[in-house]
């Protein structure tokens, strides 16, 4: 009993209860400052210390106004416009006015030296503020503060880029992918989804491309590569693409159209069926005879008119065997047709048969259509023995 008081004793002590304060101060303002970044929480943190950085500036200017210049202000200006919302803005920038007063009454009017208050220096901390304020006002309008956009965005990407990633094949099989978005931009028109179904003996892929490259079609390709990753394997094969032309007819876009290719492989036989959507031919290589072959799917755009049907084209992989499936970026441009561009890649593709295609799709690319702005994609699978 008597030790059990001492204890007691020794945890009520000041220090004790000091330390239990300051672990409960650190926690809150740890927990604060992980809200502020996520967007979640409120912008005081940001506030206050920019605002005492105002003082802190104006101090330094009338101590040396040589080394510390009135248009220093700017700087938490524009920090503000990045980090606060509007209404702390304006307390920020009356604070900064006020600063930039004072120190225009102590050092005196500007024509008697250097490092003086000018009607330049007003004008750049006056256009700094209005910049700021107009962007914190979009990102209000918006509802997305800026340290939770960018994370929003890397979310987006990486949630394409895993819904892209094609399934482990079992041994005799190779596959990869390769992506490369228009401008060198981290969003794409163009899109993979991918799945084993039929209890992991049938591959199924499906390659889009939506209207538009880049950032611009970007938004939209994330939006079908999720549906459409929700109807693959859900539906028979042959409903695949009907389901995917009414979904795409129900948006509504002014820029709605998209072409697509779908895969139907049986991971047992070799066998397989490719749906077509207006989209570029499949090519073969047959290693019986050295030669690629087009596998032509008859079929229109995604999103042109209701009540589309789709005619697959049938074929079989042997070992030894390559399937190429593409987007139009890669093959065709303002320079070649269709035409030449197939031959271009088939051609660069044929370096690649002796030694086998591992790693060759990001090297058939870049040989291909290297400086192309425009999105390019193409998947290989290859059976090899």
């Amino acid at each position: 009993m008597a030790a059990g008081r001492k204890r007691r004793s020794a945890a009520d002590t000041f220090t004790a209860r000091m330390k239990k304060q300051f672990h409960r101060a650190r926690i809150g303002l740890r927990k604060a400052a992980v809200d502020y970044f996520r967007g979640d929480g409120s912008d005081w943190i940001a506030f206050v210390a920019l605002l005492l950085t105002i003082p802190l500036i104006a101090s330094l200017t009338l101590a040396n106004a040589v080394w510390f210049t009135p248009a220093a202000l700017v700087l938490p200006i524009v920090a503000g416009g990045l980090l606060l919302r509007p209404a702390s803005l304006l307390a920020l920038y009356a604070a900064a006015a006020t600063a930039l007063i004072v120190e225009a009454l102590a050092l005196r009017p500007y024509p008697d030296g250097f490092a003086r208050v000018t009607p330049g220096v007003v004008l750049v901390v006056a256009a700094c503020g209005f910049v700021g304020l107009l962007v914190a006002q979009f990102r209000s309008r918006v509802g997305v503060p800026w340290r939770r956009g960018g994370t929003m965005l890397f979310d987006l990407r990486e949630r394409i880029r895993v819904q892209s990633a094609l399934p482990d094949l079992p041994d005799g099989w190779h596959r990869e992918m390769a992506l490369r978005p228009a401008g060198g931009q981290s969003f794409s028109g163009d899109f993979v989804v991918a799945a084993r179904t039929n209890e992991g003996r049938t591959l199924e892929v499906v390659l889009t491309d939506v209207s538009g490259k880049g950032m611009d079609a970007g938004s939209r390709a994330l939006l079908l590569s999720g549906a459409f990753g929700g109807l693959l394997g859900s539906l028979p094969p042959h409903a695949f693409l009907p389901a995917a032309n009414g979904y795409l007819l129900r948006q509504d876009w002014e820029e709605g159209f998209a072409t697509s290719i779908h895969l139907v492989l049986d991971l047992d036989t070799g066998d397989y069926e490719l749906y077509s959507a207006g989209h570029p031919p499949g090519l073969q290589l047959c290693a019986g005879t050295g030669r690629w072959e087009e596998k032509t799917a008859e079929g229109p755009l995604l999103g042109v008119y209701d009540g589309a049907t789709f005619d697959p084209c049938k074929g079989s992989l042997r070992p030894g065997d390559v399937l190429m499936l593409f987007t139009d970026g890669l093959v065709e441009t303002a320079e070649r047709d269709l035409v030449e561009g197939i031959d271009r890649l088939t051609g660069e593709a044929d370096r690649y048969v002796a030694g086998g295609f591992e790693g060759a799709a990001w090297h058939l690319i870049e040989a291909v259509a290297k400086d192309v702005n425009d999105d390019r994609a193409l998947l290989l699978i290859s059976r090899t023995g």
